[in-house]
């Protein structure tokens, strides 16, 4: 009855429809669609500099952004077929990931991984979800595996998931954003508020960032038909730029990709954006851990 009320009277009970896009004659950044053997092939063989540590990548922002689905999407890709380690929920209702859980990637025997891991954390929320403070502590490697966060108050000093000396490899190097495309455009002031709190956490402590765009088949209807009119689409650039804008993220260091969330087998255009992002993740968090190798 609500609903009815609410739409006799000319307003939206669901986020607002994008417009029909128009798209762009040339795409404003180039995609080696073809080519997913070479920086597949970039990833497989990284090592890092420094091999006493790995890359660890932590992902936050709203809830149902599609962090579990990335985390699932990157090992689907580098694993060359499906997989659900993190555990993913198809609504946007609430919070489904509670604890904080490092996620590793298996290459090529059991027991080999990828010198990189990611971290999963509970969603941003007005007033549910996860504490700005925890996002905080964990950038600098305060919250051990296992930790199930709290959205009323952030972790004591004195429970056992907190760590009190971390060491390089249990802080963070590279900080992920991830936001959906989809509504994005009614995301709530006070997350993005939040979003810009931790990025600035994250700046003063030298870590670079990067924001993944997820769902963006879902937010215009020309990149659902083909996954190729990505950079095509006037719509998303539109949306990533006032993005950009809202939270302080250059454009540079913002990708746009679609997750794994219906396909039982893999897509190849699906996986070059995945590795697009991938790679550039790798490049900052290796770039990050020498420079800081550099000072010591």
């Amino acid at each position: 009855m609500m609903q009815w009320m609410f739409s006799k009277l000319g307003f939206s009970t669901s986020p607002p429809s994008p417009p029909p896009s128009l798209l762009l004659d040339k795409p404003w950044r180039k995609i080696n669609w073809g080519d997913k053997k070479n920086p597949l092939q970039y990833v497989n063989n990284y090592k890092p500099f420094n091999e006493e540590v790995q890359l660890r990548i932590l992902l936050h922002g709203a809830t149902g952004a599609g962090k579990s689905s990335f985390v699932n999407s990157v090992q689907s890709v580098l694993r060359g077929r499906m997989i659900q380690e993190a555990l993913a929920d198809n609504t946007s209702h609430g919070c489904f990931t509670k604890e904080y859980k490092t996620h590793k990637i298996e290459k090529g025997s059991p027991g080999t991984f990828y010198p990189f891991v990611f971290n999963d954390i509970m969603g941003l929320g007005v007033d549910k979800g996860v504490t700005e403070d925890d996002v905080k502590l964990a950038l600098a490697g305060h919250i051990k595996d296992g930790y199930t966060f709290n959205p009323e108050c952030r972790i004591s000093e004195e429970d056992r998931f907190y760590n009190t000396n971390p060491t390089d490899n249990d802080k963070v190097h590279v900080l992920v954003c991830v936001v959906p495309a989809d509504t994005l455009s009614v995301m709530q002031d006070q997350v993005v508020q939040k979003i810009r709190n931790i990025r600035m956490e994250a700046s003063q402590l030298g870590i670079p960032q990067v924001a993944v765009l997820t769902k963006v088949d879902l937010a215009c209807p020309e990149v659902k038909e083909d996954l190729k009119n990505v950079y095509k689409s006037k719509y998303l650039k539109e949306k990533m730029e006032q993005f950009s804008v809202n939270v302080g993220i250059p454009m540079n260091c913002i990708f746009p990709v679609k997750n794994y969330h219906e396909e039982i087998d893999p897509d190849d255009d699906v996986d070059s954006l995945i590795l697009s992002v991938l790679t550039r993740i790798i490049n900052f968090g290796e770039d990050f851990v020498n420079r800081r190798l550099r000072k010591v």
